[in-house]
């Protein structure tokens, strides 16, 4: 069962202003008038890295497939294992006031590892904060925001 990933406003902005800083400062890098020194040539080497790398790990939507979610990047999917899911809820409120402990906060996805008093720690593939769905484990919870959240937490709940 597919669906869809919406962008939020405040992931196309962030994402817009990102890629237009990151991209500028690169091609500033790039065209000056002067011989490129090496850490000039590091610097926009490390600015592309960045905005390809983050492209790269998109979240385009979700696939529940028998036991097993696939997230859906730019050019693969990751695989996530179900089994073991006690839950699945359709609540935006349980991520609000996270803490982004590693990952990406907001350049084509908000995706990593995150913190918040209510879930504890967690793994999350987000590209729109009203459409969260917690994925309940004993040993790990799992965020994503899939377009239709109620009817794939409901599709979720069908995997146990």
């Amino acid at each position: 069962m597919e669906f869809g990933a919406r962008w939020s406003k405040l992931l196309v902005g962030v994402s817009l202003v990102a890629t237009v800083l990151l991209g500028g400062a690169s091609y500033f890098l790039l065209t000056q008038s002067r011989p490129a020194s090496l850490w000039g040539s590091v610097a926009q080497a490390g600015l592309l890295a960045i905005l390809l790398g983050s492209a790269l790990f998109t979240v385009r939507g979700y696939r529940l497939d028998g036991p097993e979610l696939f997230v859906r990047r730019l050019l693969w999917e990751t695989r996530l294992d179900l089994a073991g899911l006690r839950s699945a809820e359709a609540d935006p409120d349980l991520v609000r006031g996270s803490l982004r402990v590693f990952g990406n906060g907001g350049l084509y996805s908000f995706s990593g590892l995150f913190w918040n008093r209510t879930l504890g720690r967690y793994r999350a593939w987000v590209t729109h904060h009203d459409d969260i769905v917690v994925l309940r484990f004993d040993d790990r919870v799992w965020v994503v925001s899939p377009a239709a959240p109620l009817r794939f937490a409901a599709a979720a709940e069908q995997t146990r």
